[in-house]
């Protein structure tokens, strides 16, 4: 029977830096999509605003206008009571129910100004509505307008770039699984705790990549003989030796020139 091949430190120094080249690359196309994801998903929710609005101001039309209708019918109904009023007044038999019938009448004269100062009210209203939901309407045209141009731009580079996100995506899971768990823990850490995304860097020029703090030679022999993962004291990021780095660049720029 075969015996099982070791999994040194070295190899998984290796597929740690594997691992950090390919998802760099993923971070590399996901900011070539930038803030447009972002955008769209903004200018949606902002269209799904002004439509909810536009609702809202019909509904605010549409009750204003039954209680204009609510007026309307007051005001029908206060005219033909004047009408009978004037007309009992003129089969009255004393002055007191002719004085009643009139009190009767400039009251419903009463009602029917205050209905119709009510209706001009909601006419006003009603005015300003319109006026606010063709302002929303052609705010609305504009936007919709920007979320298409965004929307196109975004798909044209969903197309350019999504092939080569699922592939990498899978070759960051198939390189997860070469490595320990408590590795991976550690590299998601680190990863999520600097700017760039780098978790595993190389040397370069005595110091950590991307550091100005130069790596004592002892420590760097260390790293050269990847006997054992060593992390920057100053960033806490993984370090190999910058042959092992481009072994593996090398290695990984043949897989991403296909893709």
């Amino acid at each position: 029977m075969a015996k099982k091949k070791e999994i040194t430190v070295e190899d998984k120094l290796r597929s740690l830096y594997n691992l950090q080249l390919i998802d760099s690359q993923i971070d590399k196309i996901r900011d070539i999509r930038g803030e447009l994801p972002l955008e769209v998903r903004d200018l949606e929710d902002e269209l799904e605003g002004t439509k909810k609005r536009i609702e809202q101001l019909k509904q605010g039309l549409e009750e204003i206008n039954e209680r204009i209708s609510i007026k309307k019918n007051l005001i029908a109904e206060a005219k033909e009571l004047i009408k009978k009023y004037i007309k009992q007044q003129k089969n009255v038999r004393n002055n007191r129910e002719f004085d009643s019938l009139t009190k009767e009448t400039e009251y419903q004269e009463l009602e029917i100004q205050l209905a119709e100062k009510n209706i001009n009210e909601f006419k006003a209203q009603i005015e300003q509505k319109n006026e606010s939901i063709d302002e929303i309407k052609s705010i609305s045209s504009e936007k919709t307008k920007h979320l298409k141009h965004k929307k196109s731009e975004l798909d044209k580079i969903l197309k350019e770039t999504e092939k080569e996100e699922t592939v990498l995506l899978k070759k960051s899971e198939v390189y997860k699984k070469k490595i320990e768990d408590r590795l991976i823990f550690a590299y998601n850490r680190i990863r999520a705790n600097v700017k760039n995304g780098l978790a595993i860097v190389p040397i370069e020029r005595g110091a950590a990549g991307g550091s100005y703090f130069t790596i004592p030679p002892q420590i760097q022999m260390e790293i050269a003989s990847r006997k054992k993962i060593i992390t920057d004291e100053h960033s806490g990021r993984i370090l190999v030796d910058e042959v092992l780095a481009n072994e593996q660049k090398q290695k990984m720029q043949k897989l991403f020139s296909k893709l």
